[in-house]
């Protein structure tokens, strides 16, 4: 049974909300190639229309709107989707995916050409929202607030300083 996460990206809103499609939905991904557009209705959005970005398959291995095919291919880049050069003039040969979504996709990311008559925001509730927001909150104050054990082995252990020059008492 074929699977894909959507990310939907809003630009009015700055906004990506991600949508899991599977079995007929996922049809309608299916074919398509990057660039081109897809309904909304389809997914259960209905007056929306989506524009593929991007995506990527199970390893990782992502697809580039320049390469026609289905298939994984190795080329050399020298930057672009796939590839990110560490130094300028910078050459490596990559696998990354043709163009066209097929069946070993996992990822497909989309943007928003055209909005419906609600905002995306109904149709995603705020639930998963906020508690998404609460968790990083939380995991914030975890890392901003040391554990008393903690404390109490860094104002135990001497800095490196102190063990690099020891205070002697004694005078030259």
């Amino acid at each position: 049974m074929v699977e894909f996460k959507v990310v939907l990206s809003d630009p009015k809103s700055g906004r990506a909300y991600n949508m899991t499609v599977s079995a007929g939905t996922a049809g309608v991904f299916v074919g398509k190639k990057i660039g081109s557009e897809v309904d909304g209705t389809a997914v259960g959005l209905p007056g929306y229309k989506f524009r593929i970005t991007g995506g990527s398959d199970r390893d990782g291995t992502t697809a580039r709107r320049d390469l026609p095919g289905i298939g994984r291919k190795k080329i050399l880049l020298s930057g672009g989707t796939g590839f990110n050069p560490d130094h300028d003039g910078e050459r490596r040969r990559k696998f990354v995916r043709g163009n066209e979504i097929t069946v070993e996709f996992v990822q497909i990311n989309t943007i928003v050409s055209a909005s419906g008559e609600k905002p995306l925001e109904e149709y995603f509730p705020k639930e998963k929202i906020e508690k998404t927001e609460t968790k990083k909150h939380e995991a914030k104050e975890k890392i901003e607030k040391p554990k008393p054990e903690m404390k109490e082995k860094i104002e135990k252990t001497e800095t490196k300083e102190q063990i690099e020059r020891p205070e002697t008492k004694e005078k030259r």
